[in-house]
């Protein structure tokens, strides 16, 4: 049984336009040091294209041919910083229609932004309770960072129900900041809120050196492998990998793919085959150890409640706030 740990519905009604513009964007510019690239209005409304899984019923349909039992689908709060997102409200409504329509597959983290205030805290609480969401989403490259005072109120509705915190960590898309998406800014957080796990999404992938640190020494910091398909790495993402889950962490590593990035590199199947079958991604780690990765970690972080909706896992244990 599979978990992943990081996914998004590939929908516009979730994923502004001019997000999805940006990313195009730095992809043209990639492209064209290399070598002449398609023009950027053809690669916009390609990656637009791939955005249209509004119900996530193509996502159910990689998830069932790749093994993948239950996922996360993130919620990020793009307003402050781009036009065309629907409100919180809404998207929590939506993403909670996708669970009924899909039920038994997806968990759901909300977006925030410390911005938003403490009416902003009592709004996010709220659709938590009312539609049984099951942890928060920060993206810092929209300009604060993790550990900004002013989140803290989210913190507190976090503790109180038990919920995890998912970071965003590392490069974006090129009109965001990058200064506010360090690893080491969860580091002031994780500190005053000990009993809440936060996650550093790309954790595993960029930066790794500080957040494999942090997932060390913080008994409530952990690191997803979100975005491993897609990333430039040394030796490539399956040698990537091995080393990662050789640097003693396994406790702490969370299997994500960031769905759906991974419809440019062969789809979930494809990548769960290699890393469930290839061989090379787990040589030399347990058995115990890719259960970990693969499932249990995930389920260490989530509440209680939401953990148990995944049914009965032998040796299920909760360890937000242990090494």
């Amino acid at each position: 049984m599979i978990y992943d740990g990081h996914c998004h519905v590939a929908s516009t009604d979730f994923i502004p336009d001019a997000f999805l513009g940006d990313v195009a964007y730095g992809m043209h510019r990639r492209l064209d040091l290399v070598a002449a690239g398609p023009p950027l209005d053809r690669l916009h409304e390609s990656y637009r294209a791939q955005h249209r899984d509004h119900d996530a019923d193509r996502l159910v349909a990689e998830m069932d041919a790749a093994g993948i039992a239950r996922s996360v689908l993130l919620v990020p709060d793009f307003g402050y910083v781009m036009p065309g997102q629907p409100d919180l409200a809404a998207m929590a409504q939506r993403h909670h229609e996708i669970r009924l329509r899909h039920p038994g597959r997806f968990w759901v983290y909300l977006g925030a932004d410390p911005r938003r205030g403490e009416a902003g805290a009592r709004a996010f609480a709220d659709l938590v309770d009312r539609f049984g969401l099951d942890g928060m989403k920060l993206y810092p490259p929209c300009g604060y960072s993790p550990s900004d005072r002013s989140l803290y109120p989210y913190y507190e509705v976090c503790r109180s129900r038990r919920l995890p915190v998912f970071v965003h960590t590392g490069p974006t898309a090129q009109s965001l900041t990058f200064t506010t998406s360090e690893a080491i800014l969860v580091d002031r957080a994780a500190r005053d809120f000990p009993d809440v796990p936060f996650v550093l999404g790309h954790g595993g992938v960029t930066d790794v050196e500080v957040s494999s640190y942090l997932a060390a020494h913080r008994p409530n910091i952990y690191v997803d492998t979100g975005g491993f398909a897609g990333s430039p790495v040394v030796g490539g993402w399956v040698a990537h990998l091995n080393r990662l889950f050789r640097l003693g962490i396994n406790h702490k590593i969370i299997f994500g793919t960031d769905w759906p990035l991974n419809q440019l590199t062969g789809g979930l199947q494809g990548l769960v085959g290699e890393i469930r079958d290839g061989g090379e991604v787990f040589a030399g780690v347990s058995q115990r150890d890719q259960d970990l990765i693969l499932r249990e970690n995930l389920l260490r972080v989530l509440s209680p409640a939401s953990a148990a909706a995944a049914g009965p896992t032998p040796g299920r244990q909760r360890s937000g706030a242990t090494a």
